[in-house]
């Protein structure tokens, strides 16, 4: 079986099993949305920031070896290291097919049209697992404390 006959078939059981949202977790999923850029923003730094170390992303495989050194400042090597490794405990929380659509659409840069055509479903519905995918590492950000929560605002009637 290749990767994305296996990625289809963790799609269509994933779908399979989602069960209708409640009103409660429509809430919740839609006060999430705002983290969005962020997550994805910290998703690339994430990247990036592993590559510099001489390693591949956790959720992209294998590490591997640059053959330049940029000229970047890094505020200290002790710093980075505590980035990568929150942010690889933090991807191990969510499932792998969120892991595999996080990878293919944030670090590889794959278009919608190009990941729906390697999971085997619509356009529409691979944005709206990808936006969920999201939903979920931000809400895994959230709870770590890696990202702080946006102030909520109160409507005056």
């Amino acid at each position: 079986m290749t990767i994305a006959e296996s990625i289809a078939q963790e799609v269509w059981t994933f779908a399979a099993q989602s069960e209708p949202l409640t009103d409660a977790v429509r809430r919740e999923v839609e006060d999430l949305w705002p983290y969005r850029p962020r997550t994805i923003a910290i998703l690339r730094r994430y990247g990036r920031t592993s590559i510099e170390l001489g390693r591949l992303p956790s959720i992209l495989g294998r590490e591997f070896f640059r053959s330049r050194v940029t000229s970047k400042a890094m505020r200290g090597f002790e710093d980075v290291i505590v980035f990568v490794t929150d942010m690889e405990r933090a991807l191990k929380e969510i499932d792998s097919l969120s892991q595999r659509l996080l990878a293919m659409y944030v670090l590889e840069e794959y278009t919608l049209l190009e990941i729906s055509g390697r999971i085997g479903c619509s356009e529409r519905t691979a944005e709206r697992l990808i936006h969920e995918s999201i939903d979920c590492f931000s809400r895994v950000l959230l709870t770590k404390r890696l990202i702080t929560g946006l102030p909520h605002a109160e409507w005056v009637s």
